[in-house]
């Protein structure tokens, strides 16, 4: 059987404002592509750290706190 209906219940109650994350994620990106061109590890990295917040670990952790 899936989900039950108290399983689905926190999942419903977590809605955030998608806005900082996709603006995180943007400039991720924008930071990764920068690192790329110039050729610097360390700002590729930070644009994939970036991405990674954005998409899991904010969420994650907001969904988390509000358990």
């Amino acid at each position: 059987m899936g989900l039950s209906a108290c399983s689905a219940v926190p999942l419903a109650a977590f809605d955030p404002s998608p806005t900082p994350f996709i603006i995180l994620m943007a400039l991720g990106f924008l930071i990764g592509t920068a690192g790329h061109v110039y050729k610097s590890k360390t700002m590729v990295a930070t644009g994939i750290g970036m991405i990674f917040m954005a998409t899991l670990g904010l969420p994650l952790g907001i969904y988390l706190s509000e358990r």
